[in-house]
């Protein structure tokens, strides 16, 4: 992921995928997503967390989600895959921000072999795998990554990446190319075993917080934008189109998620900036309760470290030091008598009544005439006795480079139908009852097949705290340097 929004994060070396995948049949497919719970920490754990998480989501895949999107904890959402020959399976932490697979691997130094999550980690064996095999740095793959042969290569000598995240944690070692097995929805509700063959790390050595076995995964699959991302990897293979949606359910938790052109609902779209690396729109306006808010015209202008972000990896909202205070201003202008509350680095306070019926919705309105409405309960969230929190950050206090960068994360996501189109280079929602269902188009056979919604966490709810965060996917390489 590129610089996004309120977050210091730096590719420290070049990533990259293959760009094609072999033999996967074009119908959806699904992985078991579920929702993992790291312990508490207040803003500041969130506001790191988001800050290392940006980065990127197979024809249609449905992805059952588990979680419920109050950033009372922080947390990610991870699926289960299956890798290799035999296949061994893997949890990783999906991410529509980041733009490689990556897994531990066999000779991983610091790699954690237990999880605090209360999962069964497994090391990937490229060896063990009849069908696996390394990319050396003369490949055209590695050749592309790094734009050009590296000095020094010969046959043989491996294709090695290096990542170092804004709050320090990292990841080296080498890519390999073998079989991914997922499984494709073939009609309502069914689903049969598919598989593809695609380029990933395997992760040698892991530092910081990707070494600890409190939070730990398997690895990290990204599905962001560049070419070395999953869906694009399936995509330059001609197996899906670069479509996905996401409906991210605060009420009964879960939601759903899928990958494919989706034909019901309809929704409407804004374009996607050209030639960046995330989900950057043209925001023209915000207002609160109705008011538009007076502010200068280049607090929306887009450049670099500037801009608005779609980012549903990223679980608060951060503003501009400005707009946050404009916003804050007219949010409780009628709420003076308020007293705040320093709660782990969030602003709160008392209140008794329906957050609904007494505070106004703030609504962003962005090109082409689409608005994201965003209503009390989706910008304030609750932390017990009356107690609520305000879920908008000051960019200033991420980092210096988003501190002018327009984020909106997980919080004003949720409760909305979000379809990215990049083969069209749009994206839109609509709000949407996250517990119901969608249709989506299986472009090589015509059929529309519902995807339904899913909450597969509530059995795992009870390893970690009683507040559940529904992040999506999420996390981790927000610079990509080549």
């Amino acid at each position: 992921m590129a610089p996004r929004a309120a977050l210091p994060l730096f590719l420290h070396a070049a990533l990259a995928l293959l760009l094609l995948v072999a033999a996967c049949s074009a119908a959806p497919g699904v992985f078991q997503v579920r929702r993992r719970f790291p312990a508490g920490g207040g803003a500041a754990a969130l506001r790191a967390h988001d800050g290392r998480r940006h980065g990127r989501l197979l024809a249609a895949a449905d992805l059952p989600l588990g979680g419920l999107g109050l950033p009372t904890d922080t947390g990610l959402y991870f699926t289960e895959i299956k890798l290799g020959t035999p296949p061994e399976r893997y949890y990783v932490q999906v991410d529509t921000g980041s733009d490689i697979l990556w897994v531990n691997c066999i000779t991983c130094d610091r790699c954690p072999r237990k999880s605090g999550l209360g999962l069964d980690l497994t090391l990937y064996d490229p060896k063990a795998s009849s069908s696996g095999s390394p990319v050396s740095c003369d490949q055209g793959f590695c050749e592309a990554t790094y734009r050009g042969k590296l000095p020094g290569c010969s046959a043989n000598v491996p294709c090695e990446y290096s990542v170092v995240y804004g709050d320090g944690s990292s990841t080296t070692g080498f890519f390999v190319t073998d079989v991914l097995q997922f499984d494709q929805v073939t009609g309502n509700g069914q689903t049969q075993p598919g598989n593809a063959s695609v380029t990933f790390g395997c992760g040698a050595q892991q530092g910081g917080d990707l070494g600890s076995s409190n939070q730990a995964l398997d690895g990290i699959l990204g599905f962001g934008q560049a070419n070395t991302s999953m869906l694009s990897q399936l995509a330059a293979a001609g197996k899906v189109k670069k479509i996905f949606a996401h409906c991210l359910d605060t009420i009964n938790g879960g939601g759903i998620f899928a990958i494919g052109n989706v034909v019901q609902p309809n929704v409407k779209t804004t374009p996607l900036i050209a030639d960046m690396p995330h989900y950057n729109v043209n925001l023209e306006s915000i207002d609160v309760g109705g008011t538009t808010l007076q502010l200068p015209a280049r607090v929306f202008e887009t450049r670099e470290k500037k801009g608005t972000i779609i980012d549903s990896g990223t679980t608060l909202t951060y503003l501009p030091e400005l707009v946050f205070q404009e916003v804050i201003f007219a949010v409780f202008k009628k709420h003076q008598d308020i007293k705040f509350h320093n709660v782990q680095d969030f602003m709160c306070f008392q209140y008794s009544g329906s957050v609904d019926d007494g505070f106004p919705t703030i609504t962003f309105h962005f090109e082409d005439d689409l608005a994201l409405h965003v209503y009390p309960h989706e910008y304030f969230f609750p932390n017990g006795n009356d107690i609520y929190c305000v879920g908008f950050q000051n960019g200033a206090l991420q980092s210096k480079d988003g501190k002018d960068i327009v984020l909106l994360g997980d919080l004003v996501l949720s409760n909305k139908l979000v379809v990215y189109d990049l083969e069209n280079q749009v994206i839109g929602w609509t709000v949407y009852n996250c517990s119901s269902s969608i249709n989506i188009k299986d472009d090589k056979t015509g059929a529309t097949y519902t995807v339904n919604s899913h909450n597969i966490s509530s059995g795992w709810r009870f390893h970690w705290h009683k507040s559940v965060v529904l992040l999506l996917v999420t996390v981790l390489c927000s610079y990509l340097i080549c």
